[in-house]
């Protein structure tokens, strides 16, 4: 089974990152090892505080979940070398039930690629061309399990001649002359000799008693082979002593990394006609291999949801997954599965809260790290408890988790919110970190929140927030785009935007000025600030 990634929204917060961590860690704990915390974006300044804090590390980042070659179940043969023999090739693909095995080089990388073809045409071929190439001694000596008879004298490593099976009915000696000649003969003296004089490049003596012979050849260099084996099949096997990369293909082979999109390999391979296709991995080596009917059902990765269940807000190729879970304290939205899954949605303020109460149902205890983290994001995720979401359950969590983790509630609301380093940031960079995006009656909204203990020194850059917000409104075709300052301390919201007036006159009965607009007593982006533009659009 392969992992199951735990994974939240676009532009995480910190409930988001915190949750999935927390989840996964829970699974895992209770016995489901294939459990991994995912993201999609980069993490906030806030979130990077954090895990800082509580020593954890960030999960990893997955952009896109669209099905990859690696997640298919290809075939794995055997990947042989370009120096082993077309007659270990033939039998391994027999062994293996396969008619194609990829070919590598000594680190592992493509070479080319054999198939059973390949070896057929190799063997054809030689019906009309009789004769080897530098055939190696190792390679013949192997196959035909030949023993060199004047091993002191013979100096070749590889032989190269015309095929000659010289038997007594066929006219022995008369059927060569020279040396450029691979003499295959028996108990026959007169044929020995002569392929001596004429310096030829090896005799295989095949199937015969060699014991009386021995005064012929032992002053001779010239390799003289015994194979136990009839002078037939040995002129069979010599040509199956050849490397197989004598047949293999090689050059512009079709191949496919482990990375790559299912879409995209099934548009190479219905323009190709091969049986089969190398698998590489991210260091160009050899994993596999995989043919059309890998292709047909591929197996999709597996996700649990947390903090969200709106496809505008998920993970991009979320079509090709399979949501097994979804945990979540929004606002039920479109997010449409194939099966029955399990949904657990609650009406609190945050995510980890639901994820801290499944941990007493499961009798786990949280790391003391674990713990921290999630204290901070409760609070991050509640606003210091003063957002409208917040509820009796958080609170309790929050302290509960505090004590196992032997944080202070108030120290870490402070880091929290500290914007002492939003000074450096572009801000872009400060409204996208935690931006999100609506779909409300055909109405397409941006909202971005940034939660702050100095509300009036963010809007000492009020002109260059509202300039980045018109040109974000641009790039995307929003309708709108809102940036709330959430100000911890005077516990309100510095609303500005970039949009039509009287949506926001009439969305908060309050007359706004110069695209600004204070709302008191407003804290929370999903319960006071969209429940309004979703009733005045209808």
């Amino acid at each position: 089974m392969g992992k199951i990634y735990v994974i939240g929204h676009k532009n995480p917060d910190t409930d988001a990152v915190v949750s999935a961590m927390a989840y996964a860690a829970l699974r895992n704990a209770t016995g489901d090892r294939e459990y991994e915390a995912a993201r999609i974006d980069h993490v906030t300044d806030e979130t990077k505080r954090m895990l800082s804090r509580f020593d954890l590390q960030s999960p990893v980042r997955i952009k896109d979940v669209r099905t990859q070659v690696s997640d298919i179940d290809f075939d794995t043969p055997p990947a042989l070398e370009p120096t082993v023999t077309l007659d270990r090739a033939w039998k391994i693909m027999d062994e293996q039930k396969t008619t194609s095995i990829p070919v590598v080089n000594s680190d592992g990388t493509l070479f080319g690629t054999l198939s059973a073809g390949d070896i057929a045409t190799y063997n054809m071929n030689t019906i009309s061309d009789p004769q080897v190439s530098d055939l190696p001694i190792f390679n013949l000596l192997g196959v035909i399990e030949g023993r060199i008879l004047n091993d002191s004298k013979a100096t070749a490593d590889a032989i190269s001649g015309r095929i000659v099976v010289a038997l007594p009915q066929s006219g022995g000696a008369g059927l060569f002359e020279g040396s450029d000649n691979i003499v295959l003969c028996g108990d026959q003296p007169d044929v020995i000799i002569k392929a001596i004089e004429n310096k030829v490049s090896a005799i295989i003596l095949c199937g015969t008693n060699v014991t009386g012979e021995t005064d012929l050849w032992k002053d001779t260099d010239i390799c003289v082979i015994y194979s136990p084996f009839d002078a037939l099949k040995v002129s069979k096997l010599i040509y199956q002593s050849a490397p197989i990369s004598r047949a293999c293909k090689t050059g512009d082979i079709v191949c496919f990394h482990l990375k790559d999109y299912i879409d995209d390999v099934r548009e190479k391979v219905l323009k190709s006609r091969f049986r089969s296709y190398p698998v590489l991995d991210e260091n160009d080596k050899v994993v596999g291999t995989l043919s059309r009917y890998h292709l047909l059902r591929p197996r999709k990765k597996q996700l649990v949801l947390v903090d969200h269940n709106e496809s505008a807000q998920a993970v991009p190729g979320l079509d090709q997954a399979e949501i097994l879970e979804i945990i979540d304290h929004h606002r039920l939205a479109d997010i449409q599965t194939m099966l029955p899954i399990s949904v657990r949605n609650e009406p609190v303020g945050s995510t980890t809260t639901i994820v801290a109460e499944m941990y007493q149902e499961n009798g786990v205890t949280p790391t003391p790290q674990m713990a921290g983290l999630m204290v901070s994001a409760i609070l991050s995720d509640t606003v210091m408890f003063k957002s409208p979401t917040c509820t009796k359950k958080d609170i309790a969590m929050a302290e509960r988790l505090s004590r196992i983790a032997g944080v202070s509630i108030e120290d870490i609301g402070h880091e929290l919110f500290d914007t002492s380093a939003s000074d450096s940031k572009t801000c872009e960079q400060l409204i996208g970190a935690d931006f999100k995006e609506f779909h409300i009656a055909g109405q397409t909204l941006g909202v971005s929140q940034i939660i702050c203990v100095d509300s009036k020194k963010m809007l000492e850059r009020k002109a260059e927030f509202l300039q980045t917000m018109q040109t974000m409104k641009k790039l995307n075709g929003y309708d709108m785009i809102i940036l709330m300052l959430t100000d911890v301390l005077i516990e309100g919201t510095e609303l500005l935007y970039i949009g039509n007036d009287d949506t926001i006159r009439y969305a908060f009965n309050s007359e706004p000025k110069d695209n600004q607009l204070f709302l008191p007593k407003v804290m929370s982006r999903k319960k006071q600030i969209i429940p309004m533009l979703t009733a005045l659009w209808g």
